[in-house]
């Protein structure tokens, strides 16, 4: 048996029934703690994002710069590769998943986000720490619990957020440009450590210039590239709803998918993209400077729904509406990954690849960024703060190799340390939704304290 193949396997069962049930249940029980939040609250979280500063309060970065710093490993690969990986093994299908793992998404990003400020604690350094093993050994008492996130965590770093990033890129500079893999590893590594050595507040820096614009260039030109074929929308989808619920017929080189299949690959590269329910974003929530932890919470949770309801909306349906699944490469296997969305924007207009290209080199790097702060805290958590300095140097060179490994042994890989870390986060989330639910009671009750200010003053 291959390695390709044993990590298949182990992919298979940690993302199996359990933990997809888990992540469910828990999104919908915290929707329930909540009340709704994500619904009641989707405007006035986006409109406190860009303009909320609470430079006063206590953390390290602001409202905005927490949020491009979670943004930033979230708006990446996964929101291009991980939704076309997802749609080659899954079908169009697959993207409904994403978008039901989603909607509950915001409400557990919501709730991890409140409990990364309220159990963030400050380092010797002076530097805000937080993130599910605070929250868990602090809030749930369980510290072999906490201990085993940030093991986990870490390692989802060196997967997730460093060869999958560094593998996409390569792969898109190969195919697009013809730049050898090794090339784009060692120039992504140069660029990674220019920006590691300054630590949270350089990448929260890094991270508030270079995630709007990339989203914008790419949700702006994505948009209307899709707009191209305005004719095919309606079918396309009407196409992943019907195939959401019945699976999709084999097709071209696309041997096709069961329900079942649809649904795990949906949701399991859905958490990929947005990262609720990881575990992941509240070490970057936990850095803001806040007054509460409600307002940082809502900032947190606008993130999903710009990740995955537009950002991989426009990649799945620039494959649906192209017809391009199934497609055969110059390699004759089927097309996957970054490259299909490549075949699809080409597919559009000529040259349309590059806006591809260019933000799969945008989104990878600022992932790399993200990812890099999230296992360095993980890292300090279990060995101290004299050990980051040597995560950094690790981290850095292992883009290097990652850009030259094999595509499904690095998506495998990323999967299984993500869904370990999940599933420790998850109980973590489950068992201290009360305070969650007070939390969020107390926080409305200051909204409307503030509203009715408004109201007087004016």
């Amino acid at each position: 048996m291959t390695l390709e193949q044993i990590l298949q396997q182990i992919e298979d069962l940690i993302w199996g029934a359990p933990l997809l049930i888990l992540l469910l249940v828990v999104g919908i029980y915290l929707t329930i703690v909540v009340r709704g939040v994500q619904v009641r609250y989707l405007l006035y979280s986006m409109r406190l994002a860009f303009s909320r500063h609470d430079d006063k309060a206590a953390g390290d970065i602001s409202h905005f710069q927490a949020l491009m710093t979670a943004l930033a490993a979230t708006i990446g690969i996964g929101s291009i590769s991980g939704v076309a990986t997802a749609i080659a093994a899954g079908g169009l299908g697959a993207l409904f998943w994403m978008w039901v793992a989603a909607f509950f998404g915001m409400a557990t990003k919501y709730a991890e986000a409140i409990l990364a400020v309220k159990y963030r604690t400050v380092d010797k350094k002076g530097e805000m720490c937080g993130g599910p093993m605070f929250y868990i050994e602090r809030g749930l008492k369980v510290k072999w619990l906490a201990v085993l996130f940030a093991v986990f965590g870490a390692a989802a770093a060196f997967g997730t957020g460093n060869v999958v990033q560094a593998n996409s890129v390569s792969s898109a500079l190969y195919e697009h440009l013809s730049i050898a893999p090794w090339i784009s590893g060692v120039l992504l590594a140069i660029l990674t450590g220019a920006a590691l050595f300054g630590g949270i507040k350089s990448i929260g820096k890094v991270a508030s210039y270079l995630v709007p614009v990339m989203g914008v260039f790419y949700i702006g030109g994505g948009t209307i590239f899709v707009l191209m074929r305005y004719q095919q929308i309606p079918e396309a989808l009407l196409l992943i709803f019907k195939t959401a619920f019945t699976g999709q017929a084999a097709a071209g080189g696309f041997l096709g998918s069961s329900m079942m299949v649809a649904i795990q690959y949906g949701v399991s590269r859905g958490i990929f993209s947005s990262e609720a329910g990881l575990g992941s974003a509240p070490i970057a929530a936990a850095a803001a400077k806040t007054d509460v932890p409600g307002r940082q919470a809502l900032i947190s949770m606008s993130g999903v729904f710009i990740t995955s309801f537009i950002v991989c909306t426009i990649t799945g349906l620039a494959i649906a509406v192209t017809g391009v699944l199934g497609d055969i490469g110059a390699n004759g296997e089927v097309l996957n990954g970054s490259v299909l969305a490549l075949r699809a924007f080409n597919s559009i207009f000529s040259g349309g690849g590059m806006i591809v290209t260019i933000s799969l080199i945008l989104f990878g790097y600022s992932t790399i960024l993200g990812w890099a702060y999230y296992g360095e805290k993980c890292v300090e958590y279990l060995w101290g703060e004299r050990s980051v300095v040597f995560f950094r140097v690790l981290f850095t060179l292992a883009l290097i190799p990652g850009a030259m490994m094999s595509l499904k042994i690095v998506w495998s890989f990323a999967n299984i340390m993500n869904g370990l870390m999940a599933f420790p986060n998850l109980i973590g989330l489950f068992g201290l939704a009360g305070i969650v639910g007070a939390e969020t009671k107390s926080f409305v009750k200051l909204l409307k304290q503030e509203k009715d200010a408004n109201r007087s003053s004016s």
